[in-house]
C-alpha cells in the first residue's frame, strides 16, 4: 500500500480550524498499520508505504482518517472501504477515494448461523396452524465497539421481538437458542399442503428479522451491529433451512450527507493472491528455472527469458531472486547474467547503470540479505538524526531565521563523517552472499576492461553505495530503519547526507563537478582528501575479496524485531497475581527479552536456545485475540498478545525462524492454556502432560530467509502465463533469426537472443510447463466449484465474491460445453 495524501478535510470547529490527522489501515475493522500524525493541516501528506502478508480472510480493506484529540478519544473524520473483490480494479493505480461517513451501518461486519423450521400443528379443534422455529446458533467476526463486544440477538416476526442472552467479551458468540412463532392458518386438516392458495401471498410477504446488538452500559443505549431479513417464501420449497449469512446494514443505512463533504484520500493498492499447489506440481518449471545459471549462453535460460518478456524487470527479479536464494543458487545465477551484461557494455563508465535484469536482481538480493546489515550499521545514527533535529540546511536560500550557515555545515559534516566511518568500517559484517556477488562483479569487470584500473571498484560501488546505502539513508522507512516517513526537516538532512555519501562512494575523478548546486560543491570540499578515497577502496576490497569469511559479525547481537505487546505473568515468583501487563519486547539473534519501557533494564531474558516452540494460542484460553505462546524448558510458557493479526504473524514467524536450529525443539504442544487445574484443549490435569497437537512445521534449518519456493514458482508461472503472447512472439523472433541473417524486424529487436536454437528449445519447454499448470488450475477450480456450498461457513449467503465466482464458472462451463 502507498498512502499518499488527504485533501479538503472538513475544518475544525475551533478558532484555528486546522486538524492533527493520522490514517490507519484496517482489515475489516482490525487496525494493522498507522501513519505518523501530520499536524495543523486539512490536506495532510503522508507519503508512507506499508507491505504485509494477510494472515486471514477479510471482506474489506479500510482506511480511517482520525483527528487527534489530546483530552478525549481521537475522533474519526471518515473512511474509505474497498471490498476485497474490488481490489483488482485499483491494482497499482494512484486513485483518489471520497471519504465516507462512519456510523453503525457503515461498520457492519460478521456473519450469523441460523436454522429455520416451519411445521404444521393440529389444534384440538382440528384446525391446522403453522409454527416457525428460529434457532440462532452462533455469530463470527462481529465488530468491536469502543474496545468491547457484549453481543445479543433479537428475533422478530410481525410482533414483539424475542431476545437471546448477552454473551460477554466475545465477538464470536455461541447462542444456540430457539424461538417459536405462530403463523396460524384456518385450513381444514385434510389439506396436506403447507399453505392454502389464498394464504400463500400473505405468508410470502412475511419476513423474519434477526438483529445483533452490543449491550452497552452507556446512556446512549445499545449499539447496532448488523441485521438479517429473510422472507418466509423460500421455505415453500423446504420446510427446514439452515445456513450462514453475512450481516447487512439497516435499510436506512448509508443515507449520508452529500459525498464530497469529508474530503478525499489518495491511495495506491497492490494486492496479489496466489493459489499454490504442493511441490511436485512445480518440479518441471522449477528445475528449468534453477538450471538457468548453467545454460550457455545465459540469454537462452528460462530465468533470463522471464526478464525479457516482463513489462518491468522488477516484476521478474522479485520472484527469481527469492527462488534462487531459497535453493542456494543466487550467486551462480547473478554471476552468469552479470558476466553477459558486462560483455555487452562498451563504456566502463556506464557499467551496471541501467535498469537491467542484473541490476534489479542484485538490488532485490541486497534488500533481502542485507536487511540486518543495514540495522547494525545505519539504524543507531538514523534514529539519532530523527530524534535530535539538528539544523543541517546548507542552501543559503532555504536558511531559516536564526540559523547560522557555518554551524549547519558543521552539523552536516559531522553526520556525514560518522555515517561514512560506520559504513567503511562495516566490511566484516557484510553478508556472505553479497560479498560473493561483489567478487563475481569485480572479476567480470576487471577482465572486460583491463586498461581501466578503477572499474573493479566502480562495478561494486555502483551497487553498495548507489543502490544500497544511499537509498536507505534517503528513505529509511522503506528499509525498515524507521517506522514512518521522516518529517520534512529530517528528510532534507537525510537527502543532503545521501547525496554526499553517494558521491564519496562513486570514486569519480572530478567530485565537485557531480553537483548541480554550488552550495553542495562548496560543502564537498571538506571531503576532497585522499584518506576518504582510500577508505572507500579498502572497504570495497574487503567486501569483494574471494574467501573473505570473518565470523565477527555473527558474534555481534543483531536486533531482529522490537515493540510493545501484552504478556501474562509466567509465575516466576511463588506468590503473585498472574495478570496481564504491557511490556517492551526485544528480539536479537542471541535472546528474547522484555522490559517496562524501551531502553530499560530487561525484566526477563530468554536465550534463543531455550525457545523450544512458538505457536498460536486459541482465543478461548483468555478470551483475547492475536495471542501466541513461547514454550521454554520445564514446560514454562510465556503467553503474549500482539497488537493485531499481522504483528502476531510477524512475531511468530521470526521467533520460529531464529529458534529453528535448537536441538531440543518440541514436536507437540498444547494449543490452549493450563487454567483451573487442567489443559483447556485436552482436559489433562497434570501441568507437565506432553502436548496434544503436533507443532507446526518450521523452516528447514539451512534456509536463512523465510521463503516459500513453491509460492515463488507459482508467481513466475503467473507471469509467464500473463505474458504468453510475448513468449510466442519471441519464438517467432528465434525462427526469424535462424532463417534470415539480414536485418531483423523491428518488433523482434527488443529481445536479447544470442543463440536462436537454444532459446527456442527453452521457450518450447516453458510454454509446455505453463500449459500443464494452467490445466491443473482449471481442473482444481472445477472440482472446488462442484464441492462448494453457498450458505456454508466459508461462503455465507451475501458473499459477493462467491456470486461473482459462480457467474464466472457457469460462463466457463457453458463455453466448454
Amino acid at each position: 500500500l502507498s498512502l499518499g495524501e488527504a485533501k479538503n478535510l472538513p475544518t475544525y470547529p475551533g478558532p484555528n480550524k486546522m486538524r492533527d490527522c493520522y490514517c490507519t489501515v484496517n482489515l475489516d475493522q482490525e487496525e494493522v498499520f498507522r501513519t505518523k500524525i501530520v499536524e495543523k493541516s486539512l490536506c495532510p501528506f503522508y507519503g508512507e508505504d506499508f507491505y504485509c502478508e494477510i494472515p486471514r480472510t477479510f471482506r474489506h480493506l479500510s482506511f480511517y482518517i482520525f483527528d487527534r484529540d489530546v483530552f478525549r478519544r481521537d475522533s474519526i473524520i471518515g473512511k474509505v472501504a474497498i471490498q476485497k473483490e474490488d481490489l483488482q480494479k485499483y491494482h497499482n493505480r494512484d486513485t483518489w477515494f471520497q471519504l465516507q461517513h462512519v456510523d453503525a451501518d457503515s461498520e457492519v461486519q460478521g456473519k450469523v448461523h441460523l436454522e429455520l423450521r416451519l411445521s404444521e400443528v393440529i389444534t384440538d379443534t382440528g384446525v391446522v396452524c403453522h409454527k416457525l422455529a428460529t434457532r440462532v446458533l452462533e455469530c463470527q467476526g462481529l465488530p468491536i465497539v469502543n474496545g468491547q463486544c457484549d453481543p445479543y440477538a433479537t428475533v422478530t416476526l410481525a410482533g414483539p421481538s424475542r431476545q437471546t442472552k448477552v454473551k460477554k467479551k466475545t465477538n464470536n458468540p455461541h447462542f444456540d437458542e430457539v424461538f417459536y412463532f405462530e403463523v396460524t392458518r384456518p385450513s381444514s386438516y385434510n389439506k396436506k399442503s403447507h399453505f392454502d392458495i389464498e394464504d400463500v401471498d400473505e405468508v410470502d410477504k412475511m419476513e423474519i428479522r434477526v438483529d445483533l446488538w452490543n449491550a452497552s452500559n452507556l446512556k446512549f443505549g445499545d449499539e447496532f451491529l448488523g441485521e438479517l431479513r429473510l422472507p418466509l417464501k423460500f421455505l415453500r420449497q423446504s420446510s427446514s433451512y439452515e445456513a450462514w449469512y453475512f450481516l447487512q446494514p439497516r435499510d436506512n443505512g448509508n443515507k449520508s450527507l452529500k459525498p464530497d463533504d469529508l474530503g478525499s484520500l489518495r491511495l495506491n493498492v497492490v494486492y496479489t493472491e496466489d493459489h499454490v499447489f504442493s511441490s511436485d506440481y512445480y518440479s518441471p518449471l522449477r528445475d528449468l528455472l534453477l538450471k538457468s545459471a548453467d545454460v550457455e549462453p545465459v540469454s537462452a535460460s528460462a530465468a533470463h527469458i522471464l526478464g525479457e518478456v516482463c513489462r518491468e524487470k522488477q516484476e521478474a527479479a522479485i520472484p527469481l531472486v527469492r527462488l534462487f536464494l531459497h535453493y542456494g543458487r543466487i550467486v551462480p545465477f547473478i554471476s552468469a547474467i552479470a558476466n553477459a551484461e558486462v560483455k555487452r557494455t562498451q563504456d566502463p563508465n556506464t557499467i551496471f547503470r541501467g535498469n537491467s535484469l542484473t541490476s534489479k536482481c542484485i538490488d532485490e538480493t541486497m534488500k533481502l540479505a542485507g536487511m540486518h546489515y543495514l540495522q547494525v550499521t545505519l539504524k543507531p545514527i538514523i534514529d539519532e538524526i530523527c530524534q535530535v533535529h539538528k539544523p543541517c540546511e546548507i542552501d543559503p536560500v532555504k536558511l531559516r531565521d536564526g540559523e547560522n550557515l557555518e554551524n549547519n555545515r558543521e552539523n552536516l559534516r559531522q553526520y556525514v563523517d560518522r555515517i561514512f566511518t560506520v559504513i567503511t568500517k562495516s566490511g566484516v559484517s557484510c553478508p556472505t552472499v553479497m560479498c560473493d556477488i561483489f567478487f563475481s562483479l569485480r572479476e567480470s569487470a576487471a577482465k572486460r576492461f583491463q586498461g581501466d584500473l578503477d572499474v573493479r571498484y566502480t562495478a561494486v560501488s555502483s551497487f553498495i553505495f548507489l543502490r544500497f546505502f544511499a537509498p536507505a539513508i534517503l528513505s529509511p522507512n522503506l528499509f525498515q530503519l524507521t517506522p514512518h516517513h521522516p518529517d520534512p526537516q529530517t528528510s532534507r538532512t537525510l537527502t543532503l547526507i545521501s547525496k554526499t555519501i553517494q558521491t564519496l562512494g562513486s570514486l569519480s575523478k572530478s567530485k565537485s563537478a557531480n553537483f548541480k548546486e554550488s552550495y553542495m560543491a562548496t560543502f564537498y570540499d571538506y571531503f576532497n582528501e585522499q584518506k576518504y578515497a582510500d577508505a572507500v577502496k579498502n572497504f570495497l576490497d574487503l567486501i569483494s575479496s574471494s574467501g573473505r569469511r570473518d565470523h565477527k559479525s555473527i558474534e555481534q547481537p543483531i536486533l531482529l524485531k522490537e515493540g510493545f505487546m501484552i504478556k501474562r505473568a509466567q509465575g516466576r515468583k511463588r506468590f503473585g497475581m498472574k495478570n496481564f501487563k504491557k511490556r517492551w519486547f526485544r528480539l536479537t539473534n542471541h535472546e528474547f527479552t522484555y522490559q517496562k519501557s524501551k531502553g530499560d533494564h530487561p525484566l526477563c531474558s530468554i536465550p534463543i536456545e531455550n525457545i523450544l516452540a512458538v505457536e498460536r494460542l486459541e482465543e478461548e484460553s483468555f478470551k483475547m485475540k492475536n495471542m501466541f505462546q513461547v514454550i521454554q524448558p520445564e514446560r514454562r510458557v510465556l503467553y503474549i498478545q500482539a497488537n493485531n493479526c499481522v504483528e502476531a504473524k510477524d512475531w511468530i514467524d521470526i521467533l520460529t525462524k531464529v529458534s529453528q536450529c535448537n536441538k531440543k525443539r518440541l514436536t507437540v504442544y498444547h494449543p490452549s492454556a493450563y487454567l483451573n487445574g487442567h489443559w483447556l484443549c485436552c482436559k489433562a490435569t497434570a501441568d507437565n502432560t506432553p502436548g496434544c497437537t503436533p507443532c507446526t512445521g518450521g523452516l528447514p534449518a539451512n534456509i536463512q530467509l523465510d521463503i516459500d519456493g513453491d509460492r515463488e514458482t507459482e508467481r513466475i508461472y503467473s507471469l509467464f502465463n500473463l505474458y504468453m503472447p510475448k513468449l510466442e512472439k519471441m519464438q517467432e523472433a528465434c525462427g526469424s533469426k535462424s532463417v534470415y541473417d539480414g536485418p531483423e524486424e523491428e518488433e523482434y529487436s527488443t529481445f536479447i537472443i544470442d543463440d536462436p536454437k537454444e532459446t527456442y528449445k527453452t521457450l518450447k519447454l516453458i510454454i509446455e510447463g505453463v500449459g500443464t499448470l494452467e490445466q491443473e488450475h482449471a481442473q482444481y477450480k472445477r472440482d472446488k466449484f462442484k464441492k462448494t456450498k453457498y450458505g456454508s461457513q466459508e461462503h455465507p449467503i451475501g458473499d459477493k465474491s462467491f456470486q461473482t465466482y459462480i457467474r464466472q464458472q457457469s460462463e466457463i462451463s457453458a463455453h466448454s460445453i
